[in-house]
């Protein structure tokens, strides 16, 4: 896992510009801390920062092949997990190999393959391919966006990198916030739209699509996405395969030339996770499998049982820990930390997110990687197998809008009342929901309530995971540690869409089909656990060390801050302890404490 940066451009000589291409790369350093590499030629510039996982000495880059008197440079962000299965394929065609790389193998699939690499790929990818003859660049992110990268065009040059804070470092880039920018951060946000950043004229390649740029011009291309088809398998043949898939996901991603873990939380889906993982290490004799599980001082004392957090993790965390002989680890955090963090998960995410779920994320990656450099965990299965309790809650799915954001006029409210006239939160937000599912595809076959959950299932696919995704990659990435998450499988992905939701969830409960196909080996406790989300603080000295940072900031009238929000209704929540914000920020995962992780740093709005 890395970042990579990068420059094209067809009618200026580039070469003087490697200072540019440095400071741009420097951003990256939390991403690729073991080694940096730069690429300088008169058409472009290509730079990367590496975490090293695979092969130390033969996956440095920018990586340079020659074949058929043509030059071939990739810089790359990443991790092909049937890379074994094209290496040989490779060989077949008279491909030579020098490394165990799997940058090596990717580079030359696309030598051979040209844009239909994209679909030999199983991985996480962000990848640039600079064709030397034909003065062509190729860039192609995985199929669920796992991995970010992002570009604007400006002077005839295209500018493109892992994170915004290095196109924002390229000369003449500016930091804008338009109209776009403040319905996609305040209606959307923390999700966004795919291909849409909060700054005006720098995009998101989508997921799923590549992009070639010749002296033609710039050209997108979509591909892949879930297809609708009729399943035609029976309930014991959609057990089997999906098994099968989860745990060739799970052990694919199980390869690491570093110490890697799992994350444990003693949920249904970290459990699966751990289970094989834990598994893999008896069959090929290592080490019993680390684990590791967060929590948060005094949270025992403090704890407040609700719906969507019935229970404490740790009763459960012991049962596996106890089942699989874990070397299992706790990462205690506490107020003081948690809070002085918020900024930092901010600034990593580049863009206002789930605060102290965000916070909270980025110091358990900085504490495990301590120890290790790779974490496997059950992120996307809620989303995959219909986890949430908006699949099932008839408020929810009759809202007409995104479910787990509907604090709408809250959200209006908090913006400038200059502002507030010319942003319409409410009709950007319908514009983008009707939007998204108008690309749901339905079938003639589809009982009635495997129509609605198909539609449901698209938006909590192409935004709520997309949000989860985004802050496991910036989170981890920003301490240099790599986070994989195996549900997100395309196969799985492609094969449990398609199941009927009857199936899916079978005894009308979340997750039913995937209960199901655990409950022999897994203990019942597990299997039938409540849903329960990432773990946050109880602890009241949250809210008020967050209180306390949001009302210095706002001691300062003048602070940019002004320009943007409504600082009377930031002051009423301020002086209500949060009550002035009547509903969660974000759905299920916020409480009112966490209103105040809203994107309210001095420094983010300047």
């Amino acid at each position: 896992m890395c970042g990579f940066v990068g420059v094209m451009n067809l009618k200026e000589d580039l070469i003087s510009k490697k200072n540019i291409l440095i400071s741009m790369n420097d951003t990256l350093k939390k991403r690729g801390p073991d080694e940096c590499g730069y690429y300088v030629d008169k058409n472009i510039l290509l730079a990367h920062r590496r975490l090293i996982v695979i092969d130390p000495d033969g996956g440095k880059q920018p990586m340079t092949f020659y074949y058929n008197s043509n030059k071939y440079v990739i810089a790359y962000n990443g991790q092909i997990y049937n890379a074994e299965e094209l290496r040989n394929d490779l060989k077949s065609h008279g491909f030579d190999f020098e490394s165990h790389s799997d940058t090596e193998v990717l580079l030359k699939a696309y030598v051979l393959y040209k844009e239909d690499v994209v679909n030999k790929l199983n991985g996480i990818f962000a990848f640039a391919i600079w064709n030397e003859k034909d003065k062509s660049l190729f860039l192609a992110r995985d199929h669920f966006g796992v991995k970010p990268l992002y570009y604007t065009y400006i002077n005839n040059s295209l500018v493109f990198a892992s994170e915004v804070k290095a196109i924002l470092k390229f000369p003449n880039v500016k930091p804008e916030l338009d109209e776009q920018g403040i319905c996609e951060m305040f209606g959307i946000g923390p999700a966004h739209t795919n291909g849409i950043t909060a700054f005006k004229n720098i995009f998101e390649l989508k997921p799923a699509n590549f992009m070639l740029v010749t002296d033609d011009g710039i050209h997108i291309k979509r591909y892949w996405k879930l297809k609708s088809k009729f399943h035609t398998d029976n309930f014991e043949q959609t057990c089997e395969k999906v098994q099968y898939l989860l745990e060739d996901a799970i052990k694919r991603q199980l390869v690491s030339d570093v110490p890697l873990c799992t994350f444990l939380s003693g949920g249904l889906d970290s459990s699966i996770i751990t289970l094989y993982a834990s598994e893999y290490c008896k069959e090929n004799d290592l080490p019993p499998l680390s684990t590791y599980s967060v929590d948060y001082i005094d949270n025992d004392k403090n704890f407040q049982k609700t719906d969507f957090q019935p229970n404490s993790d740790n009763y459960y965390i012991d049962l596996m820990q106890s089942k699989l002989n874990t070397n299992h680890h706790v990462v205690m955090l506490d107020t003081p930390e948690l809070a002085k963090a918020l900024e930092d998960a901010m600034i990593a995410r580049d863009f206002p997110g789930m605060a102290d779920v965000d916070s909270s994320m980025l110091l358990f990656c900085k504490n495990v990687k301590n120890d290790a450099t790779v974490t496997l965990t059950g992120e996307c299965a809620d989303e995959i197998f219909g986890g949430y309790p908006w699949f099932f809650r008839e408020d929810a799915l009759n809202s007409g809008t995104f479910p787990w954001s509907i604090a709408i006029s809250e959200r209006q409210q908090l913006l400038n009342p200059e502002i507030a006239k010319k942003v319409n939160l409410k009709e950007y937000i319908d514009y983008r929901y009707n939007e998204s599912l108008e690309d749901v595809e339905i079938l003639d076959t589809d009982t009635a309530e495997t129509k609605e959950k198909r539609k449901i299932s698209h938006l909590t696919l192409n935004w709520f995971m997309q949000t989860l995704l985004d802050r496991s990659d910036r989170m981890g990435m920003y301490n240099g540690f790599e986070i994989r998450v195996p549900f997100c499988d395309y196969r799985l992905a492609e094969y449990v869409w398609n199941i009927p939701w009857e199936m899916k969830a079978l005894k009308g409960r979340e997750k039913g089909l995937l209960r199901y196909i655990m409950k022999d080996k897994l203990p019942a406790e597990i299997v039938d656990r409540k849903k329960s989300p990432y773990p946050k603080t109880w602890n009241p000295t949250y809210l008020k060390a967050v209180k306390e940072m949001l009302s210095k900031i706002m001691e300062d009238k003048n602070a940019p801050i002004n320009n943007l929000l409504n600082r009377e209704y930031i002051m009423q929540i301020l002086e209500t302890d949060g009550k002035a914000f009547t509903r969660p920020w974000f759905g299920q995962l916020m409480t009112r404490a966490s209103a105040y992780g809203l994107p309210l740093s001095s420094e983010y709005v300047a």
